[in-house]
């Protein structure tokens, strides 16, 4: 153990009746709820863009590839469902999946209500994990290669508005180019769904991609499009590029930043909120420790006139006092860690704080816990707090052996 250290530790033992302490008290506290509101906020913001960028992707894909002419379109210009990259495409690294879609604008017709919608047709290769936990009624489809299905998935607010159930049929009516009058289908819903994104669940119906292949006078392998699925979305833009660069010439692939960036740049205005809130907090801790380490040299005049008295140097007795500071920095940061854990995970298992669905586009405040980011706040403050105090300790280097002694 080095001297600076050593006279540190004793200073903080004895530290426990003198004027100093309701200050030193302050600066912990204001250092425990900083940390605290910084990891909570950056857990509910990160958590509020995973969930509805999650969504999204669930409804889109984090890729698609289509013909160049159907892009935002929702009436698809066919693509041969035989390809080079399909299905070897999901072996490449970071990719998790691939398969078909198709999209077709309809109109769900009722005794006494009309509504717009999308049909979304997929095939026995879709991936149903996002869906599994968004459907509150029924279960999903068991889409075959063999058969055709008429049973349908919709979502809970479409269910509502038509006053339609689990096992209740609809109608659907198809405007397909060059003919005299609608196409007619009925349907079976097999399952009711909501994630919370309106837009979303207001307009899509999810059946088997066979009717739209039927309405559109396509054969069995001819589809609207391909859906990529990645494992991490933090590679979209590498994968993304590199899928484009794989798919040929005649064909093209749109990330579902691109696909939607509206949606992603009011995501990414968040992380501005974000920032404010750090810097903030940072401050205020700051200056909270800033305002203790002077009181404490002051408190501790005297002894610093002794120990330069005894030959001790400048940086040596400011190390001193670094250290006492760090010390209040590290038990404050243990707090506040300990309180935003600790509401995290009761959020997290509780789901006690609730949510608008239809203002905030999720039922409960979301939390997204992750090691990365409570390593970088914690460290982060650390750093900032023994950095800037570096400057107050300086005010050590002005006093006398002389003076100090005297002082007392």
């Amino acid at each position: 153990m080095n001297l600076e250290f050593f006279i540190a530790s004793h200073i903080v033992s004895g530290n426990k009746a003198n004027f100093s302490k309701p200050i030193v008290r302050i600066a912990v506290i204001s250092i425990a709820l900083g940390i605290a509101v910084m990891i909570i906020s950056v857990a509910i913001v990160t958590g509020f863009q995973k969930e509805i960028r999650d969504k999204v992707i669930g409804f889109g894909a984090h890729i698609q590839i289509s013909n160049f002419d159907s892009n935002n379109s929702l009436e698809s210009t066919p693509v041969s469902k035989i390809q080079t990259f399909y299905p070897a495409l999901d072996k490449q690294p970071g990719i998790r999946h691939i398969q078909v879609y198709a999209t077709k604008a309809g109109i769900i017709r009722t005794s006494d209500e009309i509504q717009g919608v999308v049909l979304k047709g997929v095939g026995s290769d879709y991936d149903w994990s996002f869906f599994k936990n968004k459907i509150i009624s029924g279960s999903a489809l068991n889409i075959s290669d063999t058969g055709k299905t008429n049973e349908v998935l919709i979502s809970k607010i479409l269910a509502g508005q038509l006053r339609l159930g689990v096992d209740s049929s609809l109608i659907m009516y198809f405007i397909n180019e060059g003919q005299s009058g609608p196409s007619v289908r009925k349907f079976k819903i097999h399952g009711i769904y909501e994630t919370g994104l309106e837009e979303f669940d207001k307009l899509f119906v999810i059946g088997d991609i066979k009717h739209i292949q039927r309405l559109n006078q396509w054969d069995s392998t001819q589809v609207g499009g391909f859906e990529v699925l990645i494992n991490d979305f933090d590679d979209l833009d590498r994968i993304a590029a590199d899928v484009y660069a794989s798919i040929g010439y005649d064909l093209d692939s749109k990330s579902i930043k691109q696909l939607y960036p509206q949606i992603f740049d009011w995501l990414g205005f968040q992380d501005v909120n974000v920032a404010i809130i750090l810097i903030m907090m940072a401050f205020v801790a700051v200056v909270n420790m800033i305002s203790a380490l002077l009181i404490l040299i002051i408190e501790k005049t005297t002894m610093i006139g002794i120990l330069k008295a005894l030959g001790l140097r400048n940086w040596s007795v400011r190390k001193i006092f670094l250290y006492n500071a760090a010390w209040l920095v590290v038990r404050g940061l243990f707090w506040g860690n300990v309180i935003a854990l600790g509401l995290c995970f009761l959020q997290l298992y509780t789901g006690v704080l609730k949510l608008d669905a239809a203002s905030y586009y999720v039922s409960q405040v979301p939390i997204n816990l992750s090691l990365v980011n409570i390593v970088l706040i914690n460290s982060g403050t650390i750093v900032v707090c023994l950095i800037i105090l570096i400057i107050p300790s300086y005010i050590i280097t002005r006093i006398t052996p002389l003076k100090a002694i005297r002082f007392d």
